[in-house]
């Protein structure tokens, strides 16, 4: 006699995960929409339409939510970053560094609720959370291989602070600073990131060829 097994219900597999995920995603829009004052758990939950104490289920307190949307954060970051360091040889120099530059600014005007937290010790303590710090880490080591990318394998970490001034000065104009205010929609703080990231790339690289 053969048997056949019944396939599991997929609803009820993916249930945790979906909680899991849908916490995290109400966690960021709440971030984005009325700031990091405003986030707790009860206030998530409440806007996730689930109990009180569902969000416990996956995240021990306000501070492990945060933890890990600075951890998704880097992740994120740290993949753009590679992606855009690995078409340098193919794309050239210049095009690595716009993408570069594009990755890192175009992440905040994305994300703007996430970045404003991923650089706040105070908000998430690396020595509790190891994965935000290794994905910080990640991120990092993706800065110093554009550096030596540009500046024929210089490793110098003084000249990456320049590189990382420039982008996340950019990024922090254009979602909290006056750029914000001059540039209200999408389109133009991205026109207005690719004018600059084109200046800047002029600056390192010579200006481009007629």
């Amino acid at each position: 006699m053969v048997t056949t097994r019944r396939p599991t219900s997929r609803t009820t597999v993916d249930e945790p995960v979906a909680l899991r995920q849908r916490i995290l995603e109400t966690a960021e829009a709440l971030l984005e929409t009325e700031g990091l004052q405003a986030l707790s758990l009860r206030e998530v939950a409440r806007r996730a339409g689930v109990t009180h104490q569902a969000p416990y289920h996956h995240f021990a307190d306000r501070e492990s939510i945060l933890a890990e949307l600075v951890t998704q954060g880097f992740d994120d970051l740290a993949q753009r970053l590679a992606k855009a360091n690995d078409s340098a040889a193919s794309a050239g120099p210049r095009k690595a560094l716009m993408q570069s530059g594009t990755a890192y600014v175009g992440y905040a005007i994305e994300h703007p609720g996430v970045f404003r937290i991923m650089f706040r010790r105070e908000v998430c303590d690396a020595s509790r959370f190891p994965a935000a710090l290794a994905a910080s880490e990640r991120a990092h080591r993706e800065l110093l291989r554009l550096v030596a990318l540009m500046h024929a394998g210089a490793q110098d970490e003084a000249l990456t602070s320049t590189y990382w001034s420039l982008v996340h000065g950019l990024a922090g104009l254009i979602i909290d600073g006056p750029l914000a205010e001059q540039l209200p929609t999408l389109a133009a703080r991205r026109s207005h990131m690719r004018a600059t990231l084109k200046q800047f790339a002029d600056f390192v690289l010579g200006p481009e060829a007629a």
